[in-house]
């Protein structure tokens, strides 16, 4: 009986948050109706006080989700680079050109950050810090990089694409503001090259 009650909440939970991601995407967080997503998914508002407390609640499962998911599909760009150096600045260009994604641009780096408060402290970003740390760490070992503090180095590379992403989904013409981003965003991860020659081998 309580397997069953459990899985039926599970459920419960994915409906709302697949309601709510449709809903958020297509009119925002303000103007999404907790009536209108709830009936959605079938479900009462009861049900969503219940799984989330609230609807900023549900606003933070859904950008956990799709947060996860671009750093999964960044991820999956960078293991096909070729190289820990070309693996990091493919995943972090991966995360500025999804700002152009409007379910991303409007929910994650829009939303997001004006009701949930500073990206940097999301789940989700720390998990993607963590695995940014230990390739600059590797890098750094192999004498890539220079001898900066792997943390201090790995926070400021994600930083910068989460901020360019910002920057680009806040512009008023983001597809212009893009490659000025990624630009910029390269720039600065090279100067933590150890020597010149490895920024030459890495183009």
């Amino acid at each position: 009986m309580a397997g069953k009650r459990l899985e039926t909440m599970q459920e419960n939970r994915l409906k709302l948050i697949d309601a709510a991601r449709r809903a958020f995407a297509e009119k925002g967080y303000a103007a999404a109706s907790m009536d209108e997503l709830t009936a959605a998914a079938g479900l009462t508002r009861g049900a969503l006080y219940h799984n989330f407390g609230d609807k900023r609640g549900l606003l933070a499962a859904v950008v956990e989700l799709i947060d996860t998911d671009m750093a999964q599909r960044a991820k999956a760009l960078a293991a096909r680079a070729g190289d820990d150096w070309q693996g990091l600045l493919a995943e972090g260009v991966a995360y500025i050109e999804m700002a152009l994604e409007p379910e991303v641009q409007r929910i994650v780096l829009l939303d997001g950050p004006a009701v949930l408060g500073d990206p940097s402290q999301w789940p989700s970003q720390n998990t993607c810090l963590q695995v940014t740390r230990e390739t600059v760490e590797r890098l750094r070992d192999a004498g890539v990089l220079k001898p900066v503090d792997a943390e201090a180095a790995a926070r400021l590379v994600s930083g910068a694409a989460l901020n360019a992403a910002l920057w680009v989904a806040a512009s008023p013409d983001p597809a212009a503001t893009l490659p000025k981003a990624v630009e910029a965003f390269r720039a600065l991860a090279s100067g933590l090259l150890a020597t010149p020659a490895s920024a030459e081998v890495a183009e």
